[in-house]
């Protein structure tokens, strides 16, 4: 995937992404995304796309150096084909310490990473905002116990989506979702037609018309023009 498709992926909420991914009806409506538990930290923060460099983590009990193979973690980066984004999978049921903090994530953003996403808990969120690094996680706590990474690039579990390493995600404010490679060009090229033909119906009630029958056919209007793109695109591919 080239820089500029992933860039074109950026300009767009993640919601729309999983809408324009639903037209190549590729995969069930309610797979493909992760579910409630995991949420931005930095709601504000802009959606971010990347690969996912995935690894597990425990914190509850001593076992060896804390943060070991944050060094091997940081060098695997160089394998993926775009720009990483950190996935954890936190062993522990339920999570007893932070997974990241200040010196992880600015390691991680230092060597290119676009953001960090964990089932497990968060901290040092203060220093992390104003690294200007988004992150996602179940929740915050003080500590970081005795997190050690247990594994890395294997697939892990984060909010229901398995997530295998080198996976393409999108993410912001509203969660995180996957975008299967083969069509990711695709999504990035249409994603502009659905957001046009929303605006059909958007731009209709900005006016302030209040007239059933104009809303009903504005709003059919967008509903053809997403059938329409969704036809064509299931036909390319």
């Amino acid at each position: 995937m080239t820089s500029p498709v992933l860039e074109q992926l950026a300009r767009y909420d993640t919601p729309t992404i999983c809408n324009v991914i639903e037209l190549f009806e590729v995969r069930p409506r309610t797979a493909g995304y992760m579910d409630g538990r995991i949420r931005a930290c930095f709601p504000e923060m802009a959606p971010i796309v990347g690969y996912a460099s995935t690894a597990t983590m425990r914190c509850a009990a001593p076992r060896g150096q804390v943060y070991s193979s944050l060094d091997a973690q940081v060098a695997a980066f160089a394998g993926l084909p775009g720009p990483p984004i950190v996935v954890f999978q936190d062993l522990d049921d339920p999570p007893v310490a932070a997974t990241f903090g200040e010196i992880m994530c600015s390691t991680y953003q230092g060597f290119g990473a676009a953001g960090l996403i964990t089932s497990g808990l968060a901290r040092d969120l203060d220093q992390v905002r104003r690294l200007g690094f988004p992150v996602f996680a179940s929740g915050a706590i003080a500590s970081h116990g005795h997190s050690h990474i247990v594994s890395i690039h294997v697939a892990v579990r984060v909010g229901g989506l398995t997530v295998e390493p080198g996976a393409l995600l999108h993410a912001d404010c509203n969660g995180v979702t996957d975008i299967p490679a083969d069509i990711a060009r695709d999504v990035a090229d249409v994603a502009a037609e659905y957001v046009a033909a929303e605006a059909v119906v958007l731009d209709f009630l900005k006016t302030g018309i209040k007239d059933v029958k104009q809303y009903t056919a504005a709003r059919q209007e967008t509903l053809r023009r997403i059938a329409e793109l969704g036809k064509r695109v299931r036909r390319v591919s």
